[in-house]
């Protein structure tokens, strides 16, 4: 019996592997026992084998996804930090694994020759942790729900749950929001030239600004900016032997001008995106805010998005319903919004994003995407990624 017609045991474990752009977390999970066995470990990536060409790391990640998933399962959910095709599980690029390179490379493919026994379901982690945050019965009467994930890199998604679509475009993307252009932040402790470098290259993204690695970049550039201001801040005075992250997280806490200032700079260019979004789409009744730089500085993002919108929020909206961002914007709590389960969701049912439309496993030979079959109704298309597990509500 194939993968294909085999009727999933909601009680038979899964296992589940989120791929981040410094770490690789995995476990097993199921609907009735939850995440088990859990470890977690460095990516292979750009900055974990610094020098290494992008094909070698692809080499690294299939090996080290291989060796996620035990001997004797039969099942596997991959959550997995890229910008990929949802309908064929190609991956295009992912900046802050392979850095500039964006040569097309099917991990689908080559997960299912490197383990032709297991029936991998790969999705965005962005896609996973919105199917988690999804599940969540409070959000049963919501129209759409967008999450945005602010970590190592940026991306959203955003969920119609009347329809249980995911929309996705004719290259099956939707929501690299890290890649958009940013206006520069209006701070005069940053240069306007040079414009930082996103880790895909390019100068002035909003990754540049608004990711972990961007608000570090930010640091520098505020420090060169001007050195005594900077010496005299609280971020200053932590010492070499603190973190930075840890570092920025006491000075907002202690309330100090110079860490404000720069979560300001870094979290304008997200503003900018999220006011566009509601802007454009009123139906978003909630957008959720995840990812290791919102859990590691607590509220303190929300907070300064917040600040952004009430100072330029949207016409006349904004006037007439002070309270329209703060109702719409939360920041999830570790554990809310899990790309782990997310992938097991998605694995649970073989979609959305599988890969294999519906399936997880694969096509057989001579049939093609877009037959008639088994999997026919449950494909995902240039409009959606297919409809929501069962138990996610509608």
């Amino acid at each position: 019996m194939t993968h294909e017609t085999t009727a999933l045991d909601s009680d038979a474990d899964i296992a589940v592997v989120d791929v981040g752009g410094t770490r690789l977390r995995r476990a097993v999970w199921s609907p009735a026992r939850g995440l088990r066995e859990p470890a977690d470990g460095p990516s292979p990536s750009m900055r974990t084998h610094p020098g290494l060409p992008a094909g070698q790391l692809r080499r690294l990640m299939v090996e080290a996804l291989c060796a996620a998933v035990a001997p004797g399962t039969d099942r596997a959910g991959v959550s997995f930090g890229a910008a990929l095709d949802h309908r064929s599980g190609t991956v295009y690029a992912s900046a802050p694994l392979w850095g500039a390179d964006t040569e097309p490379f099917d991990l689908l493919g080559a997960l299912r020759a490197a383990r032709p026994e297991v029936a991998w379901h790969l999705v965005n982690d962005v896609t996973a942790a919105l199917l988690h945050a999804a599940s969540a019965p409070r959000r049963r009467s919501l129209r759409k729900l967008l999450l945005v994930t602010v970590s190592t890199g940026i991306a959203c998604r955003a969920l119609d749950l009347r329809t249980g679509t995911v929309p996705v475009d004719e290259c099956g993307l939707q929501g690299e929001i890290g890649h958009l252009p940013a206006a520069v932040p209006a701070t005069p402790l940053l240069p306007a030239e040079p414009r930082p470098v996103c880790d895909c290259g390019r100068p002035g993204h909003v990754a540049a600004y608004s990711s972990g690695p961007g608000i570090r970049r930010l640091a520098r550039l505020m420090r060169a900016r001007d050195e005594k201001r900077w010496a005299a801040s609280a971020l200053e005075r932590s010492g070499p032997e603190v973190a930075f992250e840890e570092a920025l997280r006491a000075a907002l806490d202690a309330g100090d001008a110079v860490a404000g200032e720069l979560l300001a700079a870094a979290t304008e260019p997200l503003a900018d995106v999220l006011r566009t979004a509601l802007c454009l789409d009123p139906e978003f009744d909630e957008i959720v805010l995840t990812g290791g730089v919102v859990y590691g500085l607590g509220d303190h993002v929300r907070h300064a998005l917040l600040t952004h919108l009430a100072h330029a929020g949207l016409y006349l909206t904004a006037d007439r319903s002070p309270d329209w961002a703060g109702r719409r914007i939360t920041a999830a709590r570790p554990g809310e919004a899990d790309p782990l389960i997310g992938a097991g969701i998605a694995a649970l049912t073989g979609r959305p994003g599988s890969g294999a439309y519906g399936t997880g496993a694969a096509p057989a030979q001579g049939h093609h995407p877009g037959d008639d079959g088994p999997a026919a109704g449950l494909r995902a298309t240039s409009r959606t990624a297919g409809p929501l597990p069962a138990g996610v509500p509608r």
